[in-house]
């Protein structure tokens, strides 16, 4: 994936035929440039670090960057739509009709507060009735369906061994926080966050009602039990090997596995009517979850059930709920404030229906010219690769030929769906706004459900076009690049020198995704998207071998206080990201503008090239947020996204003069040379 943020939007078209900005504005890299920094010293901050220091963070914000530029300018697109909805005579059961309602309910905020945890009443009450473990799984089986996360992560996709088959899969989950090391690690920056998550935990109970030695009784019972999870559960690194995170087994397998689960029970009444096998990721997490569920006791069972079903819909309660998770969130965002309501409320609209806000979205905001553009850039990218490899010596032929396979079906999904989804099942209205929220998880988790014994759709899309993000999906073998990932804020497709565009848009985007198909994992997958080795041996170790030098060289950095990124974990994305430079370069220098090299506001066209690539990562990020992701995601911070992979490219040092002696300096035998 290509982004940290998860964000929306869309503002122009980027990609230009020429290479001359508009006179009106200030050329956009020059404007961001720090002349303070040496480029050879730190070029994340030389090319982005002008910008940082006139642009003060938003206290609502735990990072402020490129892409929250973008997605302000789409949040205020995206409200018109919804206040356009509102105020329209919509027939009943139309996509405006429920974008409308869903804005109007959740905008209400009298009516939530009135409201209070009331709304949870009913699932409070069935939780109050558990007397055993079969009420307890009955219950968590309703919750599951409802979107409430607990016990474990179960969903569908497709058989990573057989891409054409659909398979119902778990993984390790439960948990309150992030992941199973904020539980241990012993830093002060994560005991701050342990900290107040119990307090977070203690707020919540007190919400729900009891005394105060009840209330630390329950809070103490729910996080004993998440930790009895968190040290069943695997480490961020160990969840990178696809084959150790396989385990197929029929239903009768995984009840001697789990002997206190009844999954024959448990399935059935989350909707599937079949199951043949299932696909287990952490078997030993499994092994440990039931042999808690016979050994904790049931009213512990029962508070960790009430706990979470607050967890999960907090943020679409009452403002005192709200408010309790605010507190608890800021010691992993550092954000001081919370973002505004409406954009909040646009949010929550994404995850319940995106993709039908999608549809009036682009309706209004791009266009097929723009999608062709695109289209024709993932080709030129597609070129540079197989050129790239054709030139590889520590490839075999044998093993070439099956990755010029494997590349040219990689398939391209650009811009928007050519097929929407039909929401027309999914009933929104001006109930409550946790009602519209609840029946669009449970609309989700039936859509997802019923894919089971059905054919694979691969038209389908798993981001809305909105979304300022894109993928690479190794069982579809296809790269998903929404609308929204190639818009610069502020510029039309004519104001923007090919340079940028190939940095920003072709390398770190489209080049990154293809060349997921090729990562750590990636290249595990064959070219009908299925989990088989097509690699030989001696070319496989080899991959392997200089894969290293990018875990090394990635695990030197510290972005915070004592906290190293994990190579091992990150290596796919630095991978993609090196990757990505690469092909973008070779693409651009087939390009007149290249060829011309004429300068643009001083800076020569492959200087403007590497600019355009730190565009995409002009992020600043607070130090608590940067700890979480560190600790979580298998992303480098943005930083690091700059400076990690230029110094493996012997064209950053040519376009900046880079010499031995120089901070960002890195000598030829530790330089990463993979793709």
């Amino acid at each position: 994936m290509k982004k940290i943020l998860a964000l929306a939007i869309l503002c122009s078209c980027l990609y230009a035929c020429n290479n001359s900005t508009s006179s009106n504005k200030p050329d956009l890299l020059a404007a961001n440039i720090d002349s303070t920094v040496k480029p050879g010293d730190d070029f994340f901050e030389y090319a982005n670090g002008g910008w940082i220091k006139r642009t003060p963070m938003p206290a609502s914000e735990s990072g402020w960057g490129i892409g929250n530029l973008v997605q302000d300018e789409i949040y205020s697109r995206l409200k018109k739509i919804n206040e356009d909805a509102v105020a329209s005579k919509n027939e009943d059961g139309s996509i405006s009709q429920k974008i409308g309602d869903f804005w109007q309910t959740a905008m209400d905020t009298v009516a939530l507060d009135k409201a209070g945890i009331t709304p949870l009443q009913a699932d409070l009450d069935k939780i109050k009735a558990i007397q055993n473990t079969t009420d307890l799984l009955n219950v968590s089986a309703d919750l599951n369906k409802k979107g409430v996360n607990i016990l474990f992560s179960d969903y569908v996709a497709q058989d990573d061994k057989n891409s054409e088959a659909m398979a119902y899969k778990l993984d390790q989950g439960g948990l309150g926080m992030p992941n199973r090391d904020y539980y241990f690690k012993t830093d002060e920056r994560t005991g701050k966050v342990r900290a107040a998550y119990k307090q977070y935990l203690l707020k919540t109970f007190k919400q729900l009602g009891g005394d105060d030695a009840t209330v630390q009784k329950n809070a103490d019972a729910v996080y004993a039990l998440e930790t009895k999870l968190a040290t069943a559960s695997r480490k961020l690194e160990d969840l990178r090997d696809p084959y150790k995170n396989y385990n197929k087994m029929d239903l009768a397998g995984l009840n001697k596995l789990t002997a206190n689960i009844n999954w024959n029970d448990f399935t059935k009444n989350i909707g599937i009517t079949k199951l043949d096998s299932v696909i287990v990721g952490q078997p030993e997490f499994y092994t440990a979850l039931s042999n808690e569920i016979k050994n904790s006791p049931i009213d512990d069972w029962k508070n960790y059930l009430r706990f979470h079903l607050v967890l999960s819909y907090a943020t679409y309660m009452d403002k005192a709920s709200f408010d309790n998770f605010f507190e608890y969130r800021k010691s992993l965002s550092g954000a001081s404030a919370p973002r505004p309501r409406w954009k909040r409320v646009l949010d929550a609209e994404e995850g319940a229906m995106g993709e039908a806000l999608g549809q009036l979205f682009v309706k209004e905001y791009f266009n097929e010219a723009a999608k062709k553009r695109y289209t024709d850039m993932v080709e030129a990218i597609r070129d540079a690769y197989k050129e790239r490899i054709q030139k590889l010596t520590w490839m075999s032929d044998d093993t070439k030929q099956k990755a010029y396979q494997k590349l040219a079906k990689i398939s391209k999904k650009v811009g928007y769906p050519d097929k929407w989804k039909d929401f027309s099942a999914l009933k929104i209205n001006r109930s409550s706004f946790l009602a519209n929220v609840q029946r669009g998880n449970e609309w989700w988790h039936n859509y997802n459900i019923t894919k089971l014994g059905k054919p694979v759709d691969r038209t389908e899309w798993d981001m809305t076009p909105q979304t300022y993000n894109a993928y690479y999906n190794p069982s579809n073998n296809e790269i998903v690049l929404p609308a929204g990932i190639f818009a610069v804020p502020g510029y039309k497709d004519e104001e923007l020198d090919d340079a940028l565009v190939y940095g920003y848009a072709a390398a770190s985007t489209i080049g990154h995704e293809i060349t997921h198909g090729f990562d750590d994992q990636g290249r595990q997958y064959d070219a009908a998207g299925n989990l088989t080795n097509w690699w030989n041996q001696k070319d496989s170790a080899e991959f392997s071998r200089r894969a290293t030098f990018i875990i090394k060289q990635f695990s030197e950095f510290n972005p915070v206080d004592t906290l190293h990124i994990n190579g091992n974990a990150t290596q796919g994305e630095n991978i993609a990201d090196l990757g990505g430079m690469l092909l973008g370069l070779d693409a651009f220098k087939k390009t007149e503008a290249f060829k011309k090299n004429e300068k643009i506001a001083g800076f020569t066209q492959l200087q403007r090239y590497f600019l355009g690539y730190a565009l995409g990562w002009m992020y600043e990020e607070r130090k608590e947020r940067l700890a979480n992701q560190v600790m979580t995601d298998v992303h480098a911070p943005a930083k690091e996204r700059v400076n990690g992979p230029v110094v493996n490219i012997p064209e950053f040092y040519e376009a900046f003069g880079i010499k031995p002696g120089d901070k960002m300096y890195r000598a030829d035998s530790l330089r990463v040379n993979i793709w």
